[in-house]
C-alpha cells in the first residue's frame, strides 16, 4: 500500500492542476451561458480535494489509521461532489470516479491494516 499512496498522491496533485483549469473554463463557460449550473464550482472542491488528499496520501505513506481516514473523507467528498454536481462539464465525471477508486483503495488498505493489528494482538508471547 505505500507505493499506491505515493502514487495515487503524485497523480492527484498532477490532476489538481488539470482539474483547475478545467473548472475556471466550465465556470466561465456557466457563467456566459447563464444556464445555472454550479459545474464549475464543483470542479473547484473536486480540484482542492485532489490537492489535500494527494499531499495527506504522500505524507502517510508508511501507513496509519488517522491518515487512511482523512484519505477516505477527502476522496470520498470529492467523488460526491463531482457526481452530484458534474451538470454539463462532463469531465468532471472522471476525475469523480479517480476520487472514488482512491476512498475505496484507502478502505482496502484499513480493513488489511486492521486484520493486520488483531493478527499480531492474538499471536502468544514465547515461553522462556
Amino acid at each position: 500500500m505505500k507505493n499506491w499512496k505515493l502514487v495515487s498522491g503524485i497523480i492527484s496533485i498532477v490532476l489538481f492542476a488539470f482539474v483547475m483549469f478545467q473548472s475556471c473554463a466550465a465556470g466561465v463557460s456557466n457563467s456566459l451561458e447563464e444556464n445555472g449550473e454550479v459545474s464549475g464550482s464543483a470542479g473547484f472542491i473536486v480540484a482542492v480535494m485532489l490537492l489535500a488528499a494527494g499531499i495527506v496520501s504522500i505524507v502517510t505513506r508508511k501507513g496509519s489509521k488517522g491518515g487512511n481516514i482523512a484519505l477516505i473523507v477527502l476522496y470520498g467528498l470529492g467523488a460526491l461532489c463531482g457526481f452530484t454536481m458534474a451538470g454539463s462539464y462532463s469531465d468532471l465525471n472522471i476525475w469523480a470516479g479517480w476520487c472514488l477508486i482512491c476512498a475505496v483503495v484507502a478502505v482496502i488498505a484499513l480493513v488489511k491494516m486492521k486484520k493486520v493489528s488483531e493478527n499480531n494482538d492474538t499471536k502468544e508471547l514465547p515461553k522462556e
